[in-house]
């Protein structure tokens, strides 16, 4: 029963990280306009994940030191700073994403405009993260999260035609109504939304508030190798879902309420009830984590006491990096910018940083001073290498693709 619930960390991760308000809007978007035809990124986003995942969790579990600690010892001062400066930025602009994508959800439920939601997500955001234990936010979100199997279940009622979806998996091209343009900047999107950085950091860092050692390897593996490939899972259900009902019709997909739509028409009132409070679980698990990682990147670089594991004022600066950035979050949002356009960008923009997350890493895996024996194998050390390069690419490519697409348009 205790490895069971120490699992939850990755679903926690997987549900908040994987399966947040990016990737509901990227896939719901993608497979109105694509089909499945993007699926195959998502299967390459998850294999990349799991791997990074996994050395992240190593790192943790041997060293007992989050990942964002020893990148700055290990690489420099300066080299970490440009890597924190790209990574809080991206965090930042998650965070408010995040916060809409709850504000959103409560419009759904409610009909009250999400602008006037967002000062209340906000201070119930920062009560749990002050008041609640580190435990028992990952168990609530991680399983109240899993209420996104909804889509799976709509996925199967609407009568999938296997053959079509096969034909699309297939294709490695865009449809007819497509070009070459937007189907590369979806794809990268897509990847972008999968390999988050903030995912690795609050990952490593959660580990270490969980105190693992090298006795909970296989804990840290478990999570990683059930937790992600469900956030998949449900990523690819979100996907199929808006495929079998927008695609179609032509529809495009541009509010969170037309991602909930599909497990309507297919399971009625029951099921939109259900998607809805997933939307909320996975968006506020995903606000959790956004704040957390903005906190541990900038106090473990300043080297401050940081975590739950330790009393609120014995992490005050640590405390206050996480209250500034839900405000700054706010404040974003009260411009009345598109929350979904927030998370377009921060999408596009997380491509663009993975480099400077995921370099490090590898880095540090190798690195006998900090892992001894448990440094990375040959076949970690390949699938490190050869996801370094497809992120090289897609971060080359993000931004001359969003500037030539109009943003995907």
């Amino acid at each position: 029963m205790k490895r069971l619930f120490a699992i939850t960390l990755g679903i926690l991760t997987a549900i908040g990280g994987f399966v947040d308000i990016g990737d509901l809007v990227a896939n719901s978007e993608t497979g109105a306009r694509f089909g499945m035809r993007l699926a195959p990124v998502v299967v390459i986003g998850v294999i990349g994940i799991c791997v990074y995942a996994e050395m992240c969790g190593r790192v943790a579990a041997v060293s007992r030191r989050p990942v964002f600690d020893l990148v700055r010892e290990r690489i420099g001062p300066g080299a970490a700073l440009v890597n924190l400066g790209a990574s809080y930025l991206v965090t930042l602009m998650t965070l408010a994403a995040e916060i809409g994508g709850v504000a959103l959800s409560i419009q759904l439920a409610t009909s009250v405009h999400y602008l006037l939601w967002v000062p209340v997500v906000a201070f119930v955001l920062w009560v749990a993260l002050w008041r609640l234990k580190f435990e028992s936010l990952e168990r609530i979100f991680g399983l109240l999260g899993l209420t996104l199997v909804v889509f799976i279940v709509a996925f199967f009622a609407l009568h999938p035609a296997w053959g079509s979806i096969a034909h699309d998996v297939r294709s490695f091209t865009p449809p007819e109504t497509e070009n070459w343009g937007t189907y590369g900047f979806f794809a990268v999107s897509l990847f972008g939304a999968a390999m988050t950085p903030y995912e690795v950091f609050f990952f490593s860092s959660g580990a270490v508030e969980e105190r693992w050692t090298r006795r909970d390897l296989i804990t840290s593996r478990l999570n990683v190798f059930i937790g992600f490939p469900l956030g998949g899972l449900l990523s690819l259900a979100v996907m199929g879902s808006a495929a079998l009902l927008f695609q179609p019709l032509g529809v495009s997909v541009d509010h969170l309420s037309q991602t909930a739509l599909p497990v309507a028409v297919a399971l009625g009132k029951i099921g939109l009830v259900v998607v809805i409070l997933g939307f909320f679980a996975a968006t506020f698990g995903a606000a959790l984590e956004t704040s957390f990682s903005a906190g541990y990147t900038v106090a473990q670089y300043f080297g401050w006491q940081w975590g739950k594991f330790v009393k609120p004022r014995e992490a005050a600066r640590f405390h206050t990096v996480i209250i500034v950035s839900i405000l700054i979050g706010v404040a974003t949002l009260l411009t009345t910018v598109d929350p979904i356009m927030v998370t377009e960008v921060s999408l596009i923009f997380s491509a663009v940083a993975l480099p400077l997350t995921y370099l490090p890493i590898l880095i540090i895996a190798n690195d006998r001073d900090y892992l001894g024996e448990q440094v990375n194998g040959r076949l970690a050390n390949a699938f490190g290498v050869v996801y370094l390069v497809i992120i090289l690419v897609v971060a080359v490519a993000a931004i001359p693709l969003m500037i030539a697409t109009g943003m995907g348009s």
